[in-house]
């Protein structure tokens, strides 16, 4: 199957977004020009990849010719749809109600733009960002443009495949279970998922029992990621963190990096254990300290607990969607992994306050494992990337057990609120990339781009628009 791309020579070239802004402010593009270019990627490629949740072309061409501002001045992007942008509708994935517009930006769409990134409108998703693969019956699956056989992960997959394909360089994700790092390791992009409250969340999200969300973006490039979170620092600056800063090169400091290729219930398959144990080698020539280590510190019980919590999230959002999300919200036309979310905390209602108060105890069992180690390097995804339809929301039960099977590492570090980032250090057998992560304690970001751009350097990854 050939690779699905939209790289060309027009405006936006191969460039990512920091060598795009840099072309547009020294004159070598006009805004106008390369706003054009995206659109016409976009138009080029989504037939085949299914990215796009909502076009809002007109008004990203209007906003090209406008006043704007910001580092990223003029450099196109997406909005994942599950926040909300004001004239346009927030439909998280689904089809079960009648789309309404937004009446205002979210605070992190608010943040977003004010990096000078121009939306052409919102990325597609699976439904309530609940699956690690977009294939809703009605929407149709986001398809990987490596090779649209495969899924490109999810939730966050319209803006991951978009960002591999070339429509854009950096687009918005978000992460409640691995779903910035899980398409990052799909499509052969850089996925940070930052600490907990590093960027701004809808006020539904920033009181759950358990904060399990985090904004962030798929990039490309190191760089591209770096730079955003510098940029959006400059209008939101959690007062509970340190300050990432401007973070342009890898770090002189030389780390103790545990080596972790089991997660709580399985090993990862023998291929990517292999790769990680290489990325592992390439550390230790780097000069890092590595050290193996038999299992994560996690109870036995964290997969249990995090399933039941992901179905308390479905039976607040089946529940209410009546009275906060549309009068003309119909369960029937929810997926069936939505549904039986919900219906697995309606059975349990009464183990879920003992899951949530062992979710909130894991941040103690990773501190502790961090007054040992820097940072800690996993695979992102236990196994390559499947097919689509092996994840398709048909029987629950076999979606819900080959999802925990196969997103076996990320959810960790959402329950803990640390970051992590997922860089495209391996390749398949058959071609298609494979995500390894590293993560590391609350408030060390900088930490982890600094890594970041030493392994970028030292093992540049594969393109997809060079041949294969």
């Amino acid at each position: 199957m050939p690779r699905i791309h939209a790289f060309a020579d027009d405006a936006l070239g191969d460039l990512d977004a920091v060598g795009l802004a840099e072309a547009i402010r020294t004159g070598q593009v006009s805004r106008t020009e390369v706003v054009e270019a995206a659109i016409a990627r976009t138009e080029a490629v989504n037939s085949a990849l299914n990215g796009v949740a909502y076009a809002a072309f007109d008004r990203a061409r209007a906003r090209a010719q406008g006043k704007t501002f910001g580092f990223f001045d003029g450099v196109p992007s997406y909005i994942k749809d599950n926040v909300d942008v004001e004239g346009q509708p927030t439909m998280l994935g689904t089809d079960a109600w009648t789309p309404r517009n937004a009446a205002a930006d979210s605070e992190f769409t608010r943040v977003f733009t004010s990096t000078g990134l121009i939306p052409l409108g919102k990325s597609q998703m699976s439904e309530f960002g609940f699956s690690a693969a977009a294939e809703h019956p009605r929407i149709g699956p986001v398809r990987n443009p490596w090779n649209t056989d495969y899924t490109a992960g999810a939730s966050s997959s319209g803006s991951a495949a978009f960002v591999a394909a070339g429509v854009v360089p950096i687009a918005h994700a978000n992460d409640g279970g691995g779903s910035i790092r899980i398409p990052a390791a799909c499509n052969g992009l850089v996925g940070l998922k930052p600490s907990r409250g590093r960027l701004p969340l809808n006020p539904e999200l920033r009181h759950m029992p358990v904060v399990v969300v985090a904004n962030g973006v798929v990039s490309r490039s190191v760089r591209d990621t770096a730079a955003f979170y510098r940029e959006a620092e400059r209008t939101y600056q959690p007062r509970k963190l340190p300050p990432i800063g401007d973070i342009t090169r890898p770090g002189k400091q030389r780390l103790k990096i545990a080596v972790v290729t089991r997660s709580v219930n399985r090993d990862a398959s023998p291929q990517v254990k292999e790769l990680t144990l290489k990325a592992a080698g390439l550390l230790e020539e780097l000069g890092h300290r590595i050290e193996h280590v038999e299992t994560p510190p996690v109870a036995s019980s964290f997969e249990e607990d995090f399933i039941l919590y992901w179905g308390l999230l479905s039976l607040a959002q089946v529940g209410t969607g009546r009275f906060t999300l549309s009068k003309t919200f119909d369960r029937s036309r929810l997926d069936n992994l939505t549904l039986g979310l919900f219906r697995h905390a309606n059975r349990n209602l009464h183990r879920i306050p003992l899951a949530i108060m062992r979710l909130r105890a894991a941040r103690r069992r990773t501190a502790q494992f961090f007054s040992t180690y820097d940072a800690v390097l996993t695979p992102t995804l236990a196994d390559q990337t499947p097919q689509v339809g092996y994840l398709a929301p048909t029987d629950y039960q076999q979606i819900i057990d080959r999802l925990s099977s196969w997103v076996a590492f990320t959810p960790l570090q959402n329950v803990t609120g640390e970051p992590a980032i997922s860089l495209p250090l391996g390749q398949s057998a058959d071609g298609l990339p494979v995500g390894l992560m590293i993560s590391a304690d609350i408030g060390e970001e900088a930490r982890l781009l600094e890594l970041a751009y030493e392994l970028e350097e030292a093992q540049p990854w594969p393109r997809i628009q060079d041949p294969a």
